[in-house]
């Protein structure tokens, strides 16, 4: 399994509100390594269509080239989770790719109950650092045969995603590759959670936590998680997003049901 089971960056947002007043909760969106809030476009305009709130996260030193890596930490990355979830006003579906996974469910430990769901878009709730020894200040895009050997697949997505996905990618800072998260609150245990399973299915992500990998870490101890299969590539958000914003919309709409008086 690969470092680049991935992380999202950034401090800002991208948030856009729709009307919400369905009792559904409000959804905020972090992607992983290398993307900004951008990455979501497709996703969130289909969930603001059917009627939810939504918010898309950059996470800190992923907003531009230029900006500074060198200080920024898996700390920071949490504190914009936390921070993005605490803005809505309300519990939130957090929904995280690939190695944001590990700041998501950072964040749920934090604010346990300011997250009604936490969906994991082929990621997990990673315990550990993805890759402690990585010494290097970022980390940039690979080429793509190099990406996929790291076991990222690139099924699905077009010459166009491609292209897009090259243009647009920053250096993920280095600091939250090889950090570990400080998890501290039991409540995060009991978080509704659901895995959305794409260049890895369910069986295989099991596998991984047997196995003990870091990124996939909190599912031995999550005690309600909801397994969902959508096979594609890496990048279900550009390769199948009706799919991807069918399961995150599902997961408010069941929130909004255990909400219910």
């Amino acid at each position: 399994m690969s470092t680049g089971k991935g992380t999202g960056t950034g401090t800002g947002a991208g948030a856009e509100a729709g009307p919400g007043a369905d009792g559904r909760p409000p959804v905020v969106l972090v992607a992983g390594f290398w993307l900004g809030a951008w990455a979501w476009d497709e996703v969130a305009s289909l969930l603001r269509a059917d009627g939810l709130e939504v918010h898309a996260v950059t996470l800190p030193g992923l907003g531009s080239v230029e900006e500074d890596r060198a200080d920024v930490h898996l700390a920071d990355h949490v504190d914009a989770v936390v921070d993005a979830v605490r803005a809505a006003g309300r519990p939130v579906v957090l929904a995280v790719h690939s190695g944001a996974g590990v700041p998501g469910y950072a964040a749920t430990d934090r604010v346990p109950g300011l997250v009604a769901a936490a969906v994991y878009v082929d990621s997990g709730p990673g315990n550990g650092a993805l890759d402690p020894t990585f010494d290097g200040v970022e980390l940039p895009l690979p080429a793509w045969d190099a990406l996929v050997e790291d076991g990222n697949s690139i099924d699905g997505l077009t010459p166009e995603h491609l292209e897009r996905f090259r243009a647009r990618a920053v250096p993920q800072p280095g600091g939250v590759i090889r950090e570990a998260p400080r998890l501290a609150d039991d409540a995060r245990r009991v978080v509704p959670t659901v895995v959305l399973c794409t260049s890895y299915s369910s069986e295989q992500v099991r596998e991984a936590v047997e196995a003990g990998y870091a990124w996939v870490g909190g599912l031995a101890e999550l005690r309600d998680v909801t397994w969902v299969d959508v096979p594609t590539g890496h990048w279900p958000m550009w390769s199948l997003p009706r799919e991807t914003a069918d399961v995150i919309a599902g997961a408010a709409a069941t929130a909004a049901r255990r909400a219910a008086p």
